[in-house]
């Protein structure tokens, strides 16, 4: 695909911003800082930013989020996210957002002639600087969530995952400045979050990097907001860990009650069941009331009478 032949910008704007953006969108969306991840990333020299074509699609919002950045670089097409949770899902989302990008580039193009028409090479990369615990670099792919396997799959996609917490892939970070101050400002929030309430916390946290040169620029043009993104993926990751806290207290009474439901049923006491499974008496006794006053509740619906 020849670059000065497809220079057009694809963007589709929301009309209301329904979707906040992200501080990473935010400092990568601008061509030289996508650049500059560029080149530290595949151990390129490219210098000028108007080589870059914009293929992000400001419209595509598949499982609640949207694409971070993408760009078109001589037939090669990057796209960027950053995650602060492990989301095995990457591959799928990226599937149906390259779909779509290939879709506008090609709209043109005479998909039944003769002439094979020319795609650029799809790179996925995410940037993860989450709290759990993930290796430095690591891949998701398409085919893992096929349950069912018939030898090599026909389709698949693969997406990079880099941990950019502090210690993780310093080569990058030392060569890409960018990114690197990125992450400063992010630890800096964290930090002080400890400290204080987080939106003190983002305050002190922008004062303190403009004051030492970190992101100094960026963070003075757009410090309004930066805060308001700043806590809304703070609030949207605190969402996330509570509901998998909750999912997997969910997970653990189900299990008890599976267990204690098996006990009922032998016509062991309450007293008897606690001890076996070396549990709290009043819990064995709440699930025992709860079976007797509704003899016919599953394990399920058990679980959810306890969680009420």
């Amino acid at each position: 695909m020849n670059q000065s032949n497809n220079k057009f910008l694809l963007e589709e704007r929301l009309p209301a911003r329904e979707y906040k953006d992200r501080l990473f969108r935010m400092i990568f969306k601008e061509k030289g800082k996508f650049l500059e991840l560029y080149n530290a990333l595949n151990g390129t020299d490219y210098d000028n930013p108007d080589d870059l074509t914009v293929t992000t699609l400001e419209n595509a919002i598949y499982m609640g989020m949207r694409n971070d950045v993408s760009y078109l670089l001589y037939d090669r097409l990057s796209l960027y996210e950053h995650q602060a949770s492990i989301n095995p899902n990457m591959p799928l989302r990226n599937l149906f957002y390259v779909a779509d990008i290939y879709s506008t580039l090609t709209k043109d193009a005479n998909l039944y002639g003769s002439k094979l028409v020319m795609l650029p090479e799809p790179h996925f990369v995410v940037f993860y600087n989450g709290i759990e615990k993930l290796p430095e670099q690591s891949t998701l792919q398409l085919a893992d969530a096929f349950p069912q396997k018939s030898g090599t799959p026909k389709l698949n996609l693969e997406v990079l995952v880099l941990n950019i917490n502090a210690g993780y892939n310093q080569e990058l970070m030392e060569h890409c400045r960018t990114l690197r101050e990125y992450m400063i400002y992010v630890d800096t929030v964290r930090a002080y979050a400890k400290e204080m309430p987080f939106q003190e916390a983002v305050d002190r946290a922008i004062s303190e990097c403009i004051s030492t040169g970190i992101l100094a620029d960026f963070l003075s043009r757009n410090q309004a907001e930066v805060k308001k993104v700043s806590i809304y993926e703070y609030d949207e990751e605190k969402h996330i860990r509570q509901e998998r806290e909750d999912a997997m207290q969910k997970g653990e009474f189900f299990k008890l009650a599976t267990l204690v439901l098996k006990k009922y049923t032998k016509g062991l006491t309450p007293e008897e069941t606690a001890d076996i499974l070396e549990e709290d008496p009043s819990l064995i006794e709440k699930i025992y009331a709860l079976k007797q006053s509704f003899p016919d509740l599953t394990a399920e619906e058990l679980t959810d009478k306890l969680l009420e």
